[in-house]
């Protein structure tokens, strides 16, 4: 725990900067409200009104970002103009080594490609490049918003006190820490790569290991209820969308409960980042009850929490990071990636032994379902699109479920974990992905069985 942190200042003041921050927090990101016929959370409802508000200028803006990103990075590199690299942010955003500046490079000639419509078709179809392009208008709308939103979450107490209680459950389950509480909640019930932003700060502000954030990051994204109910829909398993939930829910937490304690996940090192070390303390003092520990953590957090001005800035930094380093990533990957999907059949040959592990748990149609099994490693809608057609609806129901629990897809949530400060790279994520999908399979279908689904 930062030693700067007073713990024993309790006093109202004090207690109404945790509290008045933290709780719009908390109803910004977790609270489910009723919206236009369905149910959204404030944050998603901002992010779709800002996404719709930016929509015609939204495909030229993301190509702009994109383009900038290429183009100053490309003249760092070769110049090197001492303006940015004296610059704390702009170094961060436009100094990268040889790898990162080859694949902005190639996110700019993918994006402009799309954009003019001008090049093979494998590149600028609706079914890859155009994916991947709309996709970004999304996110940044959803960034946008999340940037200046998440230190509600993060920086006034709330995650200091509900840890405090909730580690006694998620330390003997999860091995983590009680803090993890809430940003399964808020990728649960709002947006998984909203999650995972949160997790990748927290491990570099010194409050999850490399293990627990990569845990966190792989395991606990999840996606909100709204798309469940999507996929379900696309599946035509709508009607039975309540046992889908609840299998979807049970399958991910029996899994992350197995995960955690095997290889790859259990080997990551558990250590803080090295440049601010261990920040966190949940672990209650003799003497004081758990409740008032709690809240002298939560009131010591509040008191270092930035002004107004501070968290502006922080916005303004975090979204940039995304605009300027991460989109380009994500074109980049994504794009390949949706090739591969659409116009080869590797997906289909890989497939090749889930279809026998498919016949193996009972399921039919198993060789024509299981290309869905895997190409979720692309993308979260793919494996959807891949088994709409499959004749047994429990074959649907399954490979539905599935892919809401695989959801490390490298078009967004896997590339954010891979370009963050964690600890993984990309075989990492692959592996995690098919011992999670291995693992995942036998209990959906178990549970498919005691629901009577068929």
């Amino acid at each position: 725990m930062d030693n700067k942190l007073n713990v024993n200042k309790t006093d109202s003041k004090s207690v109404m900067k945790f509290l008045i921050p933290s709780l719009i927090g908390v109803f910004i990101f977790l609270f489910p409200i009723p919206w236009n016929g369905s149910i959204n959370i404030p944050v998603g409802i901002i992010s779709d009104w800002l996404a719709n508000a930016l929509k015609p200028v939204a495909p030229t803006l993301v190509t702009a970002f994109i383009l900038i990103s290429a183009i100053v990075t490309l003249a760092t590199t070769l110049f090197k103009p001492k303006a940015i690299l004296n610059n704390k942010l702009l170094s961060k955003l436009f100094v990268s080594g040889p790898f990162y500046l080859a694949v902005k490079i190639l996110g700019a000639i993918f994006v402009l490609m799309v954009y003019t419509q001008t090049g093979p078709e494998m590149i600028i179809s609706g079914d890859t490049g155009g994916t991947m392009l709309s996709l970004l208008q999304t996110l940044i709308a959803w960034f946008f918003a999340a940037s200046f939103l998440i230190p509600l979450l993060m920086d006034f107490g709330i995650m200091e006190y509900t840890g405090t209680f909730i580690r006694d459950f998620t330390q003997p389950l999860f091995k983590l820490p009680g803090r993890s509480a809430i940003d399964l909640l808020a990728s649960w019930v709002g947006n998984c790569n909203v999650g995972v932003v949160l997790t990748t700060t927290q491990y570099e502000q010194g409050y999850y290991t490399g293990r627990e954030a990569i845990t966190i990051a792989s395991c606990f994204s999840a996606v909100s209820l709204p798309f469940c109910l999507v996929i379900a829909a696309m599946l035509k398993v709508e009607h039975l969308f309540l046992p889908f939930y609840a299998i979807l829910v049970i399958t991910g937490v029996i899994s992350v409960i197995i995960m955690t304690r095997i290889p790859p996940l259990s080997r990551y090192p558990d250590e803080y980042y090295a440049p601010v070390g261990k920040q966190v303390n949940e672990v209650v003092p003799e003497g004081i009850t758990k409740n008032q520990w709690a809240l002298r953590l939560a009131v010591a957090k509040a008191q270092t929490a930035p002004d107004f001005k501070g968290v502006m800035y922080k916005g303004v930094e975090m979204f940039l990071g995304i605009v300027f380093s991460l989109t380009p990533i994500v074109i980049s990957f994504g794009t390949i990636a949706l090739i591969l999907a659409t116009y080869t059949p590797i997906f289909d040959w890989m497939s090749i032994p889930f279809g026998y592990y498919l016949k193996f748990l009972g399921l039919e149609d198993a060789f024509a379902a299981a290309p869905a099994t895997i190409v979720g490693f692309v993308d979260m809608f793919i494996p959807a699109i891949l088994a709409a057609n499959v004749a047994s609806l429990k074959t649907r129901f399954v490979i539905g479920v599935l892919s809401l629990v695989q959801i490390i897809y490298i078009t967004e949530v896997g590339t954010l974990i891979i370009t963050s400060k964690m600890p993984i790279d990309f075989k990492g994520i692959l592996a995690i992905f098919l011992e999670k999908t291995i693992i995942a399979i036998p209990i959906i279908v178990l549970l498919t069985n005691l629901f009577g689904i068929a």
